[in-house]
């Protein structure tokens, strides 16, 4: 059976929550400002696509193919993204809310995540090296034998990361985030 095959389409003020989408095949497709909260997106393939103000807050995601696919401005809470196809995975976030998802165990090398929240998110086991935090909010977000080689912090703010535990060999932090490095050690910083 073929699948729906959409390309070059524009999806604007869509509300996807008691109608979902086709399954089937994104390909350069942008949607813009709609609504995909607690939908099941299991199974579908999106190629070069963008989303722009769209709410995709705790959809189930199972098996779904992200291949170059950018997010801006989007409400993305409690996404497992860890149960996405890993095959080609590669996503860019900016000014996105991603707090409560999971990264965990994915390769997401030198994934850009831009002015965006990321309260709770799990990055436990990912590889996450040549990534870049550009002024985000990593507030109790899990980092745990995770790899961080050349990863870039230098702007993000409340992140806790054991370097006993990481892999942080080059990885980029401020002098006002080095608390977030020593936490564990309970020591007191003070500038002067």
């Amino acid at each position: 059976m073929t699948r729906p095959f959409f390309h070059n389409e524009t999806f604007e003020r869509q509300d996807y929550t008691n109608n979902p989408p086709i399954q089937g095949e994104y390909e350069n497709c942008q949607f813009h400002s709609c609504d995909f909260t607690g939908c099941d997106i299991s199974e579908f393939r999106f190629f070069d696509c963008d989303f722009d103000g769209c709410n995709l807050s705790l959809i189930q995601c199972r098996n779904t193919a992200l291949r170059n696919v950018r997010f801006l401005n989007c409400k993305m809470l409690g996404w497992r993204f860890d149960l996405c196809n890993t095959f080609g995975l590669s996503m860019r976030f900016e000014k996105c809310q991603l707090n409560h998802s999971s990264f965990q165990q994915l390769q997401i090398k030198n994934t850009v995540f831009a002015h965006s929240l990321l309260r709770e998110v799990d990055f436990a086991s990912c590889d996450l090296s040549g990534a870049k935090f550009d002024e985000c909010d990593l507030s109790d977000a899990t980092f745990d034998h995770t790899n961080l080689i050349k990863a870039d912090f230098s702007t993000a703010i409340y992140y806790d990361i054991d370097p006993e535990l990481n892999s942080i060999k080059h990885a980029k932090f401020s002098m006002h985030g080095l608390e977030g490095l020593l936490k564990k050690y309970q020591i007191e910083i003070v500038n002067g």
